[in-house]
């Protein structure tokens, strides 16, 4: 009879990013998971298989968490610049509420793994993709209501956004940086 697991793999998933997020994953330990989520290191091989499928299957659930809350954010209603200084400034928050001031796990981790680690690459690809999609139907959007002009190209402002956004959570990391976030968010919306 097999031995019920005695944690859930969720968790300890979530446990895992915030791990690699404070860390890094080069210098996260295979110690510092099994301390992090109390289990055996036979546990943590038996339920993940390696630290980097753990912490790929972290980068993962963080690319969805944070893609699906600036897509709620984009999608509420309301004018469509007012959404994106919305999900700017909440970017803003969340990196400036952080005390240890870790950015973002997947800009942190592409830039130190995307050019070595195809899978990483396509996982950093994908968030990116997403984010620019979001913003590119939030731009077009913006265009049929005229609020943004129509001579615009969409997909170059879904670019520089969501440049905007990976450079923001680098930003993020600097202490104090609240004036020059600010700064960032009111030109891009001024640049729209």
């Amino acid at each position: 009879m097999a031995r019920p697991k005695e944690f859930d793999p969720e968790i300890a998933v979530d446990q895992a990013m915030e791990v690699f997020w404070r860390k890094g994953y080069a210098a996260t330990t295979p110690q510092d998971l099994v301390d992090a989520l109390s289990i055996g290191k036979g546990s943590l091989y038996n339920a993940f298989g390696s630290k980097r499928e753990l912490f790929l299957r972290a980068l993962r659930r963080y690319r969805d968490t944070q893609t699906a809350a600036l897509v709620e954010t984009l999608d509420r209603p309301g004018p469509v610049k007012e959404r994106v200084r919305a999900a700017l400034t909440a970017i803003a928050e969340m990196d400036l509420a952080d005390p240890d001031h870790r950015g973002c796990l997947a800009m942190n981790s592409t830039a130190e793994l995307a050019r070595t680690d195809k899978e990483v690459a396509d996982l950093s690809r994908r968030m990116l993709d997403i984010t620019e999609d979001a913003f590119r139907t939030l731009i077009a959007e913006g265009q049929r209501t005229g609020e943004i002009p129509p001579t615009r190209d969409p997909a170059a402002l879904a670019a520089l956004l969501a440049n905007t956004v990976a450079g923001m959570r680098i930003v993020g990391r600097v202490p104090e940086a609240r004036d020059r976030l600010t700064r960032i968010v009111d030109a891009t919306i001024d640049s729209l």
